[in-house]
């Protein structure tokens, strides 16, 4: 049957595939619209299983919000170049309008929803992977739901952060959302640190006190001092606002009679381990495996 390039254009747009995957597809299934699309699903699929094991620790953070309720979601990306193409920042907000909808904070959850195209999360994320010949990943959701006030604040695609606030007004709460954007608080206040983490600090502390050869009682002293110090550098409350270092976070909210409920914020990549290539070894290794 012969192909026409019609057909290979109303099968790329429907797909987004390329022009020779379409063409293809369209031999396979013998000038089936339908079953060459699903020709290229499979294949999309079995691209996607094989870009699967790939770091992925670009992307972007997404923020979506309705009323009173705000979700942060990260789509990771191999390069900051895919990261910034149009395909992709589509499928990134699509992807945050679902869990919004949805209301999951579930990754494998999610990608079983639909988005407003009506293909699930999952579909759509396999198709991407095609075209963009990169591995995808939605990563993690954060959410928010409060009757008091909500903000959000982005700085670029990078950090995202969603706080909601008891008493206070939006303006309040969006100067706190970009505090925790960019002094990344580890939780609200001291309730918050897990006990664990507290006591290993508190032990190294001491242990640093101790070499100074200080009595027991100053030793007591410094380490006190020390611990109040770590406690205002990782907690909301404690830490200088970063509009006003002089005024604490606690401050400011306590001087409009507010209080944070709590926050959400991510960062691109936080916590992923990335592949760092050495060019000089590779280059070396190839030498010698080509001896």
């Amino acid at each position: 049957m012969t192909i026409s390039a019609s057909m290979v254009k109303e099968l790329r747009e429907r797909t987004g595939a390329g022009m020779m995957q379409c063409k293809n597809a369209l031999v396979e299934a013998n000038g089936d619209l339908d079953g060459a699309a699903e020709v290229l699903r499979i294949s999309g699929q079995a691209n996607a299983d094989k870009k699967a094991k790939r770091i992925a620790a670009d992307g972007r953070i997404v923020v979506a919000r309705d009323g009173n309720k705000a979700v942060v979601v990260e789509i990771n990306s191999e390069t900051d170049f895919v990261a910034r193409d149009e395909n992709f920042v589509a499928f990134a907000e699509a992807v945050a309008a679902a869990a919004l909808t949805s209301g999951t904070t579930d990754v494998a959850t999610l990608a079983g929803e639909k988005l407003a195209d009506g293909r699930t999360v999952e579909e759509a994320r396999t198709e991407l992977v095609g075209k963009v010949g990169e591995n995808i990943g939605v990563r993690r959701i954060g959410q928010i739901e409060s009757a008091d006030v909500i903000a959000s604040y982005t700085h670029g695609a990078r950090i995202g952060s969603v706080v909601a606030i008891d008493g206070g007004d939006e303006v309040l709460a969006r100067d706190v959302a970009m505090h925790v954007a960019a002094s990344n608080p580890m939780c609200i206040d001291e309730s918050g640190i897990p006990a664990e983490t507290l006591e290993n600090e508190r032990r190294i502390l001491t242990e640093q006190a101790q070499d100074s050869g200080k009595p027991a009682e100053i030793i007591e002293k410094m380490v006190a001092g020390r611990m109040n110090k770590y406690l205002k550098e990782i907690t909301l409350l404690g830490q200088p606002f970063v509009k006003d270092p002089d005024v604490s976070v606690g401050q400011l909210l306590s001087g409009a009679n507010a209080t944070v409920t709590s926050f959400v914020r991510y960062e691109v990549g936080d916590g992923i381990e990335k592949k760092v290539d050495n060019f000089v070894e590779e280059v070396m290794a190839q030498v010698k495996g080509a001896s």
